[in-house]
């Protein structure tokens, strides 16, 4: 089926190309734009928490040079949650950087490029929730005992990180099905 020619000497996969050549030019526009805003964020998230590590909340003891929180029990998870977004924020920027440098062949549209976006989204999502998770850990380190003036700041930090989230979510599952859901491009 694949070897037969059109009235005008066309195969199945060149009639194919040549329908969809526009489509493949919005969908690599698309894709550039969207990987340059991600990398963007996923660059300054990776510049912000490598920056905290050597300006910890509280600063350095001058004698020790040690944290001067290090032994508050939330340190640790400020630490923790610190390095989880760097290192899922620099995993976001590679992935985005590998679709930025794609060759926008047609078959890298069926899994190779949505693959390295849902990755760099889910990276970018979860270096964004382990930057707040670290932002909230310093708010309750360093004003341990103003619940009234934390708790409110948290929430308001929160809401437009979950509010970004919210919308962007359906993207990523509608992405999610059309790459590993049923397809009429798979064998069945």
């Amino acid at each position: 089926m694949s070897d037969a020619l059109n009235s005008e000497n066309m195969r199945p996969k060149e009639i194919f190309t040549h329908d969809h050549k526009e489509m493949l030019k919005q969908g690599e526009k698309w894709m550039k734009g969207t990987a340059t805003s991600c990398t963007v964020v996923g660059a300054l998230i990776v510049t912000i928490m490598f920056a905290v590590v050597f300006a910890v909340p509280g600063g350095n003891n001058q004698e020790t040079g040690l944290p001067m929180f290090s032994k508050h029990k939330l340190f640790p998870l400020f630490i923790i949650s610190d390095a989880l977004s760097l290192f899922s924020s620099t995993t976001s920027v590679l992935m985005f950087l590998g679709i930025l440098t794609s060759r926008y062949a047609e078959e890298d549209f069926l899994k190779s490029l949505p693959q390295k976006m849902i990755i760099g989204l889910l990276a970018l999502f979860f270096s964004i929730a382990t930057m707040m998770m670290a932002f909230c850990v310093a708010l309750l380190i360093m004003l341990p005992r103003q619940s009234q003036m934390v708790i409110p700041i948290i929430c308001l930090a929160s809401a437009p990180v979950s509010l970004f989230a919210f919308m962007q979510i359906s993207l990523l599952a509608d992405m999610i099905k059309s790459t590993y859901g049923r397809s009429i491009f798979k064998s069945k």
